[in-house]
This record gives structure tokens, sequence and C-alpha cells, in this order.
């Protein structure tokens, strides 16, 4: 059993630290994280550089380019996609391919991508936003629940038991046929009378 899987303790004995780390542990699993964590550390790099003044012993060294808002504009929307993967799981792939394809624009854009500080954990963090999926449902737990169950129940209670395995066997028959192959069984049957005895 996976660690996303194992039940907690109960949450009455659990402090405010408890407590906080325990959501925190399941909004992490239960959503790409590391990829919209990285999405978001490779926009900071991308927005900082063009804007920058460092100053190296006492001559100031000013980054600026012609294309300080193309940068900025990239880094903002990286950092949006980290957070879009965050909140809105369902659109994590677009947000790990936009992502990728951003990253890859600002090596031209913006200094070489934050001069290689954000190339690697934008093309990264679109890698995992893009492939990650949610866990499955334990469909085993849930089917080993069941046999437990009929192996509990007493000889008494044996044709409920059956009922339920009829019911079951009903539900995935087809109920009910469409009208066109009502049609084509009716047209099939006219047309060759010695398979219908």
């Amino acid at each position: 059993m996976s660690s996303a899987l194992a039940s907690y303790r109960p949450a009455e004995h659990e402090n405010p630290v408890q407590w906080l780390r325990r959501v925190f542990r399941t909004f992490r699993r239960t959503r790409p994280y590391y990829g919209g964590l990285l999405a978001m550390i490779a926009g900071v790099p991308i927005m900082y550089f063009p804007y920058a003044k460092l100053s190296l012993g006492g001559m100031t060294v000013a980054m600026a380019t012609t294309a300080g808002a193309g940068s900025l504009i990239i880094g903002v929307l990286l950092i949006v996609l980290g957070l879009t993967a965050w909140f809105q799981p369902t659109v994590r792939v677009f947000a790990g391919v936009a992502t990728t394809l951003l990253t890859l624009v600002s090596i031209p854009v913006s200094n070489l991508a934050g001069f290689g500080l954000a190339l690697l954990p934008g093309l990264i963090g679109g890698g995992l936003m893009a492939s990650w999926a949610p866990l499955p449902e334990p469909k085993a737990a849930k089917a080993g629940v069941a046999e437990s169950v009929a192996a509990e129940t007493p000889a008494t209670e044996a044709p409920a038991a059956e009922t339920v395995v009829a019911e079951s066997a009903a539900v995935e028959a087809p109920i009910a046929k469409l009208p066109a192959q009502a049609a084509s069984n009716e047209q099939a049957a006219a047309a060759d009378p010695k398979e219908t005895r």
C-alpha cells in the first residue's frame, strides 16, 4: 500500500502543528505540487534579471534589455501556471505544456532563461505537471471488503448474497435495444425464417 492511501490517525489528539502537517500532506499528494513549485521558482529569475541593478565593487551593472516587458510577462505567466496546477489540477496537462513552451521561449527573450537559472526548473516542472495523474480508487480494497462480508455472512443469509450476485449480473446485461437494432433484428428475421425457429 502506498503512503498516499495510508489511513490517518484520529484527529481528536492532534495539536495545531500536526493538523497543519496533515492538511499540507493531503494538499501535496492530491495535485502536481512539485511541478507547480518548480514552475513558480523558474518564473522568479526570468522576471528579476531584466530589471536588476547589480553592483560589483563600485560599479553598477544594469541588465535591462529591450525585451524587459516580455520577460516580465513570461515570469508572471510561469508563476500563474504553477498556481493553476496547484489549485486546478484538472488543467495540469495544459499548464505543463505551457510551462515547457514558455521556458523555451524565455531562452532568447530573457537573458538565456535568467542566465540558465530558470531553464532546468521550468522544463522539469512542466514535465512533472504534464505527467502527474491522481491515484486511482483502490478497487482491490473494495473487492476485498465485499469478499470478507460475504465470507462472514451466516448460512441463513445466503439467499441475500445470491440476490446481490443476480442483481449485479442484471446490471451488466443490456436492458433495452436501440430502435435501429430492433429494426435490423426484425429485418434479419423476416429475411431468413429458418433461423427464427
